[in-house]
């Protein structure tokens, strides 16, 4: 082996390394699951190629409709997941796993992301994946029967988890600036511990200075150059960020746990949503003693599952 490919040159923590050669190792979330039919929840999927010029793929989900009348329109999920931007994918046990518990709980058509990662494609490749994918969606491709028969375009609702939590709020920001088109509506946004920072430390983060640490060196693992940790890209309360109050859709779920470095990020952000002059419905979600996206860790648990009905529930309630 060349000396180059045993230098590591720049590492996210605990999530990748970059040689000097160029390569990148992924140390999580390499593992993949193909779509199909899932005999556990009556839950079947399938991939979508939306941009071959970036590998742009989406992986779609329809319940079981047996029993479901005719000209029936379903809720539509757009799912971002999370990894940091840098790990996992659409196509991860962790997250077909998920979408395939969620859709069956809630009855939704979903759309998983699978947007490009860094370090390879430093943001904001990610989010323009992800636009691209919520415009595709919010177009009503004809070719796409399980979108055009059974999604009702008037009730998208935007989730996501840490880095997807992220995208979740950058994605609304972004249809306020330059429209779904297709008449489709964002109904509601789950941000599920959602990856937010900033310059000024929390009491919590004070505590806790090598979570910071952390957490800045995967920032500028992902957005090289990028002008410091009020970037509104991943502190939407900064100075000069977009206005909560613009955000398109009635409802916002924000969930956290209490052991999660970014628990106050995630209560700072729905706090500032209830200030706001934003005229929808805010609720924040606890879940004690557990840690960052804890029901993916452990989904069969008691409170993987509580929560899992409360997302479901946010989805189907209006």
């Amino acid at each position: 082996m060349d000396a180059a490919d045993d230098e590591v040159v720049i590492e996210a923590p605990f999530l990748a390394r970059v040689y000097k050669s160029g390569r990148v190792e992924r140390l999580l979330g390499n593992d993949v699951l193909p779509a199909g039919f899932d005999p556990a929840t009556g839950v079947a999927s399938k991939d979508v190629i939306v941009d071959p010029t970036t590998n742009l793929t989406l992986r779609l989900y329809l319940p079981d409709l047996a029993g479901s009348s005719s000209g029936r329109k379903l809720p539509v999920l757009v799912y971002y997941h999370g990894g940091g931007f840098v790990i996992e994918t659409a196509f991860s046990p962790t997250y077909h796993n998920y979408l395939n518990s969620l859709v069956a709980a809630a009855g939704v058509v979903a759309v998983s992301v699978d947007y490009r990662r860094a370090p390879e494609h430093p943001l904001p490749a990610a989010y323009d994946d992800s636009w691209a994918a919520l415009r595709w969606v919010a177009s009503r491709p004809a070719e796409e029967a399980w979108l055009s028969e059974w999604g009702d375009l008037g009730r998208v609702f935007l989730t996501g988890d840490s880095a997807g939590a992220n995208i979740v709020h950058q994605m609304a920001v972004r249809a306020v600036d330059e429209g779904l088109g297709g008449g489709a509506a964002i109904r509601g946004l789950v941000l599920i511990h959602p990856f937010f920072w900033g310059a000024e430390p929390l009491e919590s983060e004070i505590r806790d200075p090598n979570a910071r640490e952390w957490v800045e060196r995967i920032w500028a693992f992902v957005r090289p150059g990028t002008v410091g940790l009020d970037d509104p890209w991943i502190n939407p309360l900064a100075e000069g960020a977009p206005s909560l109050a613009r955000l398109p859709c009635r409802r916002v779920l924000v969930t956290v746990a209490e052991k999660d470095v970014l628990r106050g990020r995630g209560q700072a952000y729905y706090a500032a949503l209830k200030r706001s002059e934003w005229e929808g419905e805010a609720r924040l979600l606890e879940t004690e003693g557990e840690q960052h996206v804890f029901h993916l860790q452990s989904p069969k648990s008691d409170k993987a599952l509580t929560k899992l009905q409360a997302v479901a529930a946010f989805l189907t309630s209006d």
